[in-house]
């Protein structure tokens, strides 16, 4: 039993070991447009919450359904994942957004906001609409507390950006 435990902890330290490395070649591959850019905490947050919101379908995925989303005037928070290539795909986006007053957020790994989306493919961007197209808002209310946080610490680097 005690061995069981510590071949466990060293796989799990194995594994942090090996997602730090990937985390800082990701960073390696950021596009130069991707500000304001997550720090690991606040990435963390928000594919904890993008997990919650696709769960209850609170989510929209891929450039061509979020930006349809932004243009029909639904309001939630974008993801923008900050290693796509080319930029070309996603570099309209961040100007949707600012011209529709929507708030949003690059982080560093598009395989790591797919997994959270739960798709098997990388995602170059998802759009978290609380309440989702019903405004569903008792499905909402288990991730309602994170996305706040998420929402205003967006709103708060965006700001930081503009001025």
């Amino acid at each position: 039993m005690a061995k069981d435990k510590k071949i466990k902890k060293e796989k799990a330290t194995a594994a942090m070991d090996v997602d730090q490395e990937n985390e800082e070649e990701s960073v390696k591959f950021l596009s130069p447009i991707a500000h304001p850019l997550a720090e690991k905490k606040l990435s963390k947050k928000l594919f904890k919450t993008v997990k919650k919101a696709s769960k209850v379908k609170h989510i929209r995925r891929g450039v061509k359904e979020v930006g349809k989303a932004i243009r029909k005037g639904e309001k939630g928070l974008v993801i923008i994942a900050g290693d796509i290539s080319p930029m070309d795909v996603i570099s309209h986006l961040p100007v949707l957004c600012e011209d529709h007053d929507v708030p949003y957020i690059f982080v560093p790994s598009k395989e790591k906001l797919g997994e959270a989306s739960q798709t098997k493919r990388p995602t170059s961007v998802a759009m978290i609409v609380f309440g989702g197209k019903n405004k569903d808002a008792k499905a909402a209310e288990d991730y309602k507390e994170m996305y706040d946080e998420c929402f205003a610490s967006a709103k708060e680097l965006q700001e930081q950006l503009v001025y």
